[in-house]
């Protein structure tokens, strides 16, 4: 009964750490979609014309990049290699193979974040500077993720 009751134990813990590891694949797809909204649904249509400028919607996107360049470092563990989530698009194996090439591609983002904000202050501004961020994000994309 007691050897019964362990294997139980044992099994219950597994599932828990894979449902564990699963939800760290799917905050980081959350934040990425999320971050995606802010970058491209937000300031790039407004450097574009696509929408009007708007300072207090530039201000919650930038809320949103910090967030991402902050959480982003925590959410690629080793346990989450080869793990799917949901959706068009995948982590490559790159970001755990090349994990200082990662570090320093999500470093750039957090940089050009940080940069950026200081020196968005009207529409024109915005259109001078959104570019870097974009940069950043396509060249980490470019190496660090899938289509699947």
């Amino acid at each position: 009964m007691k050897r019964a009751l362990l294997v139980v134990g044992a099994l219950l813990l597994g599932v828990g750490a894979v449902s564990a590891q699963q939800e760290i694949v799917k905050e980081r797809q959350t934040l990425m979609k999320s971050n995606g909204r802010a970058l491209g649904g937000t300031l790039s249509a407004m450097a574009k014309g696509d929408k009007p400028y708007d300072q207090a919607a530039v201000d919650a996107a930038f809320v949103v990049l910090e967030d991402t360049a902050k959480k982003l470092p925590s959410l690629f563990p080793d346990s989450t290699k080869g793990l799917k989530g949901e959706g068009d698009y995948s982590s490559s194996p790159k970001v755990w193979e090349d994990k200082a090439g990662f570090a320093s591609h999500v470093e750039i983002f957090s940089k050009a974040v940080a940069e950026t904000k200081g020196k968005v202050k009207d529409l024109d501004s915005l259109k001078a500077n959104v570019g870097a961020i974009g940069k950043a994000c396509g060249g980490c994309h470019e190496t660090f993720r899938l289509k699947v």
